[in-house]
């Protein structure tokens, strides 16, 4: 059985025993205040959410998370102004506090860049599941801990969103190799980048096409299906995977369009508005990482992910030593941690899939 699904879901905690009758009240208690009591200490302590992103060069990956958060989380190069291309994947992280309200949130950007720009991109994705795990491991380090912080500090990353090229075909080897080692280790988005290069039809055409690679290859991406909890988020998530990976387009600057000003990219065509459904998909995107989905991305990684790495530690171990104030792990293999295989459900549904395969 496939490991990741041996993994408890975010709610597996609550107790199994059959239901409670309720209890006949004779007066108002204020039970409810427990509500407002957790929207003040939330308030008060702010949010810490780490968001990667993977894709190649000049997909916009940039341009699209400034869209995403409406500020200048990162730095855009110029139009015109060339970058070298770097010899090897750098990862560079920068981190802001984003106030909206009164609810800070602490945001960390880790980019990518270098990743697939080379000739030979032979295992180029060694460096970011390492820093994933890294992450992992600097958590599981503060967390075992005898005396511990009241607050260790998270710098997993919880969502990790990759630019697919506009190519219109499929996938190309290199993003199927990486996206089978990444959706073991961490919750990932795929986006199709600057969509506005593709007709409607050509984009619709592409999706399926990625969408049949996904399931054909075992390529669980977020929302995993086997996470869902109930029949709501069953109904949401299935919306939502019928419809990644998203078409976005990324724009910060404004146009003035009938009278109001709006987020686009100005065209010889015209304006593409990115907040536009008619236009491209980005309000979907923008939905799931941040409106509904974003305390779930971080329950998964927490529960699922860093779980499933955590169990692996300490079973690599075999008998921890103990130290003056800390357990003792046995220090992290130089490679990337080795990623379950395909659960007996995805083999199956590879082979249906393979039965039911279209001419692409």
């Amino acid at each position: 059985m496939d490991p990741l699904r041996q993994s408890p879901s975010p709610c597996s905690s609550r107790p199994s025993s059959p239901k409670t009758p309720p209890c006949e009240m004779l007066g108002y208690v204020g039970i409810e205040a427990v509500l407002d009591q957790l929207k003040i200490k939330a308030m008060k302590m702010g949010f810490e959410f780490n968001i990667m992103v993977v894709g190649q060069s000049g997909l916009g990956k940039s341009t699209m998370l400034n869209t995403l958060f409406k500020s200048k989380v990162w730095k855009c190069t110029l139009p015109g102004l060339a970058m070298p291309t770097p010899q090897t994947l750098q990862l560079k992280s920068v981190t802001h506090v984003i106030e909206e309200k009164g609810v800070k949130l602490k945001l960390t950007v880790t980019d990518t860049p270098g990743f697939g720009d080379q000739i030979n991109n032979d295992k180029c994705w060694n460096p970011i599941l390492g820093y994933i795990n890294e992450q992992y491991e600097r958590y599981l380090q503060e967390e075992i801990l005898i005396t511990r912080q009241r607050h260790i500090p998270d710098t997993r990353v919880h969502c990790c969103v990759y630019f697919v090229p506009p190519t219109g075909h499929c996938l190309r080897p290199l993003d199927i190799e990486f996206l089978q080692r990444l959706c073991r280790t961490v919750n990932v988005v795929p986006v199709i980048a600057r969509a506005d290069s593709l007709t409607l039809e050509e984009r619709e055409a592409f999706r399926r096409r990625i969408q049949h690679n996904l399931r054909t290859h075992c390529i669980e991406v977020y929302p995993q299906k086997c996470f869902d909890e109930d029949i709501n988020d069953r109904i949401l998530n299935s919306k939502i995977r019928d419809r990644i990976p998203f078409a976005v387009v990324g724009a910060d600057r404004q146009h003035l369009v009938n009278g109001r000003c709006v987020l686009g990219r100005k065209t010889k065509w015209g304006i593409i508005e990115v907040e536009n459904m008619e236009h491209c998909e980005f309000p979907l995107l923008r939905d799931l990482l941040i409106r509904s989905h974003l305390q779930d991305l971080k329950d998964i990684t927490h529960n699922v992910h860093y779980e499933n790495y955590r169990v692996c530690r300490l079973n690599e171990s075999h008998v921890l030593p103990h130290g003056p104030c800390w357990v003792n792990l046995a220090p992290t293999p130089p490679g990337p941690s080795v990623a379950p295989g395909p659960s007996k459900a995805c083999r199956q549904a590879r082979e249906d899939s393979d039965d039911n395969e279209d001419d692409y």
